[in-house]
């Protein structure tokens, strides 16, 4: 069985290295994937974007453990969930909502039955003493509705920003990666001729077909010049928008770092004049 880890625990320490230790006791046939460690402190959102990105790829079978958790120790509830991409852990606290919206969970239970947890919890340290005991035993087969009771309220996040109005797309910025490029929720999009289609990504409206020959990328009242689709389009260093490998809208500085040289946050707002 695969289990997956995601966190934001970082590479300096020893905590994913003693959660796969956890892991392994119970399940020494297991297999672990990082899938990464380098979620920003505390980010929820920034790990349910990574989620909502990676986890079409792995076996529908796996097990996908996620301890990106800034209320560990407080009344936020330990989880796991049964869906059509797998059987996700984690905290309560909203880090499954994009996955949830495309694979919706068939169950969700809270995990309370002291059998599939360590003797001894730390109110510090879930990912150690519940989630990876909770992982490595569904990796086992035990019955996802032995670990607790079930749920029907999760924490969900907000569905991030994309409509199109007044003859714009709006959006916003919902991640950077290591590259600094700014990945937003304005998608999924793609080439069609001399037109452009929107598939939203985070909601159930329809698709549209747009005219793009004169579309052009505005963030925070910066103009980011029209659409490109390559980095290649641009001088070294000059800034751009494009369509990233998921089919969202990107912002990037070619060979640099939009991140820091645009100074834009998670959650600044996009548009794309179209007309």
């Amino acid at each position: 069985m695969l289990i997956s880890l995601t966190t934001d625990f970082g590479d300096q320490d020893g905590y994913v290295g003693v959660m796969k230790g956890v892991m392994a006791s119970i399940a020494p046939s297991a297999t672990f994937v990082d899938l990464t460690h380098a979620i920003p402190p505390q980010d929820i959102r920034s790990a349910a974007y990574v989620l909502w990105t990676a986890l079409p790829y792995f076996p529908p079978e796996s097990v996908h453990l996620v301890v990106v958790d800034p209320g560990v120790g407080t009344a936020r509830r330990p989880i796991a969930a049964r869906t059509a991409w797998g059987a996700m852990v984690g905290p309560d606290n909203g880090v499954f909502s994009y996955v949830w919206d495309v694979a919706p969970p068939t169950a969700i239970v809270e995990l309370r039955n002291p059998q599939y947890r360590r003797a001894e919890v730390c109110a510090t340290f879930h990912g150690r003493d519940i989630f990876s005991p909770a992982a490595a035993y569904l990796a086992r087969d035990v019955p996802l509705e032995d670990f607790g009771p079930a749920i029907t309220d999760p924490v969900r996040l907000p569905a991030p920003t994309c409509r199109f109005q007044d003859g714009a797309l709006h959006g916003e910025v919902l991640y950077a990666d290591h590259f600094g490029n700014l990945i937003t929720s304005i998608g999924r999009l793609s080439w069609e001729g001399a037109q452009l289609r929107l598939e939203p990504a985070f909601s159930a409206a329809p698709a549209l077909l747009l005219p793009f020959e004169r579309s052009e990328v505005f963030v925070v009242g910066r103009s980011l010049g029209p659409l490109r689709r390559t980095y290649g389009e641009v001088a070294p260093g000059a800034a751009l928008a494009l369509i990233g490998s998921e089919g969202l809208l990107e912002l990037a500085i070619a060979r640099g770092n939009a991140a820091a040289g645009l100074g834009l946050l998670i959650g600044a707002p996009v548009t794309v004049q179209l007309s």
